[in-house]
């Protein structure tokens, strides 16, 4: 016997097991311990600036990974990567192998790290991705790169950042920031209207408030700049992670909107994604690369 609907007819126990991904990939373990163990070797293959300092407390830091050989005097396109979890959970140094995806094609990858729930709450999350964004644009000529050319990236929560940052107002956030920090994004996996997350079995850990997440919901709002977005969703994700998806392409996409190409990669999960995101040769990365002009 179904229970209450809550949203989209589902009861409770069927929200959790649309949006509960470990339950859903059993094997996610195994899939993330993969892809972490290159992190050693990526650091020996690629020039990396570790733990920079991007804000005032010690949750604030990014990684910075480098093209080999970068040609003499010119400056290279930089794509900012926020990581997923939930807002509660994981590290940018679980996220090194990525490098292995932007990099060799000649872009810098920035890897960010962020204050988690409960220590901060979603807005402050919020607040350090997009310092996290503005620092590479103000900082970017210090290590190559080019601050006309700064790109976003993100997988789940970090999707959802991802489109948080492009919602941003720059020159309110920052002053002297141009309105176009962001030249482009791809959204991977994301949750795009945070309605639901309340209802389920996360909110005890993100105690998220009826304000948060209408300020907090990229489904609420509309993108800054007419940046185009990369909107990659695995085929075998669940159907609210493929629902929210199209609708949020759908959304941003609308006639006075911006270009939002929607992804659907057939036979991928919501953690094999980060997999062909770190293939320099995946449809995704590829997409990523073109997006920035590689």
């Amino acid at each position: 016997m179904n229970g209450t609907p809550l949203y989209q007819g589902y009861d409770r126990a069927q929200l959790d097991a649309q949006y509960d991904n470990r339950s859903r990939v059993p094997e996610h373990v195994d899939i993330h311990a993969a892809l972490q163990a290159q992190g050693d070797t990526v650091l020996a293959d690629f020039d990396a600036r570790l733990d920079v300092s991007y804000g005032p407390s010690a949750e604030q830091t990014l990684d910075i990974y480098l093209p080999n050989n970068p040609i003499a005097g010119a400056s290279v396109p930089v794509n900012v990567f926020l990581h997923g979890g939930y807002w509660y959970s994981r590290h940018k140094n679980d996220f090194r192998f990525l490098a292995r995806g932007l990099v060799p094609s000649g872009a810098a990858l920035v890897v960010v790290n962020y204050a988690l729930i409960p220590s901060v709450d979603l807005d402050e999350v919020v607040r350090q991705c997009r310092a996290a964004v503005a620092w590479t644009f103000q900082n970017a000529a210090t290590f190559g790169g080019d601050p006309a050319r700064v790109f976003v990236s993100g997988h789940s929560a970090g999707g959802h950042l991802t489109a948080m940052t492009m919602a941003t107002d720059w020159p309110t956030f920052g002053n002297g920031l141009p309105a176009d920090v962001v030249k482009g994004g791809c959204a991977l996996s994301g949750i795009y209207d945070l309605t639901p997350i309340p209802l389920g079995y996360m909110q005890e850990t993100l105690q998220f408030t009826a304000d948060q997440v209408m300020r907090n919901s990229p489904m609420t709002l509309a993108p800054a700049t007419k940046a185009p977005l990369i909107i990659g969703i695995g085929g075998a994700e669940s159907e609210e992670f493929l629902r929210q998806s199209q609708a949020f392409a759908e959304h941003w996409g609308a006639p006075g909107g911006i270009e939002c190409w929607m992804m659907t990669l057939d036979g991928i999960n919501h953690f094999t994604i980060l997999a062909e995101f770190a293939d320099p040769k995946s449809i995704l990365t590829q997409a990523v690369l073109k997006q920035m002009r590689l």
